[in-house]
């Protein structure tokens, strides 16, 4: 079965990690992709590289966290193939850290792209599909949407979000031809976490602190799309992060060191900020 077959696919945050290898399998199952994405140059070289292959694709250079530019996204999609068959909500950004070191202008700009970034597309595309009677949504949160995250705590606020979106979504669209999905995956193997900024904790001891193991963006994306053709509500993956996610549903307290343990390796780690006199 192949759903994707000649279907107008756009996937945000599609020059880089997941959304590049989203947009790189769609393509070979004969969507056309709208490569979205901030940086201009690296979804050029996506499509681009699509195209070459023998896909189709376009570029939209778009700021998600900007309402005029999404909606001019989802209005020039319209205006250019009559349709939007599927959305991908991929954009996102992350910066963690001690919560007590973080200030608020840090907050909002995670919570800007990966709340608000989302929520344009949401209900832009989820007007122009409840219109046309079809369509599907799918979200890229994490398993940091289902499960506490200590020391990435605006990342883990924002993916609680974007779960309680899409869940409500995906009912309220039922009746209207709008499938709503959301992923959920554990680590994968893209650049967020080695990009991302940890407040007081030098690059090089966060790449270290990352896990060993890392599933593979291709057989991440594979699983993605099996689910989206099965419409299922919330794609959990690999196997260890739904029985975390079962565990901690059914049984919290088990988890508690778990999650205690995850802040204390952080702060074994984090250097204490410079002082006022200490700037002199």
């Amino acid at each position: 079965m192949n759903n994707f077959k000649d279907k107008v696919a756009i996937v945000t945050g599609g020059g880089a990690g997941l959304g590049k290898t989203i947009c790189e399998e769609l393509a070979k199952l004969g969507s056309i992709v709208v490569v979205a994405d901030i940086n201009e140059s690296s979804a050029k070289q996506v499509a681009d590289e699509i195209v070459q292959n023998g896909g189709k694709a376009n570029v939209v250079c778009v700021n998600v966290s900007n309402e005029q530019e999404v909606k001019k996204l989802i209005d020039d999609t319209v205006f250019s193939y009559e349709r939007i068959d599927y959305l991908f909500n991929n954009a996102g950004i992350a910066i963690g850290g001690d919560a007590r070191d973080l200030t608020l202008e840090q907050w909002k700009q995670v919570l800007d792209v990966n709340v608000n970034g989302v929520l344009y597309g949401s209900i832009l595309a989820y007007q122009v599909m409840t219109n046309q009677g079809f369509g599907h949504i799918i979200y890229t949160a994490s398993a940091t949407g289902l499960l506490p995250q200590p020391g990435n705590a605006p990342y883990c606020a924002s993916k609680h979000a974007v779960v309680g979106l899409s869940s409500s979504l995906r009912y309220e669209g039922a009746d209207l031809g709008v499938k709503v999905s959301t992923i959920c995956p554990g680590h994968v193997q893209t650049d967020i976490y080695k990009n991302m900024k940890v407040v007081n904790v030098p690059n090089e001891k966060v790449i270290a602190s990352l896990p060993t193991k890392a599933m593979n963006a291709s057989k991440a994306v594979s699983i993605i799309l099996d689910g989206i053709q099965k419409n299922k509500a919330i794609i959990i993956f690999p196997t260890p992060v739904r029985w975390a996610w079962r565990i901690n549903r059914l049984f919290p307290r088990l988890m508690e060191n778990v999650w205690v343990k995850k802040i204390r390796d952080l702060r074994e780690i984090r250097q204490e900020p410079l002082s006022f006199n200490d700037k002199d």
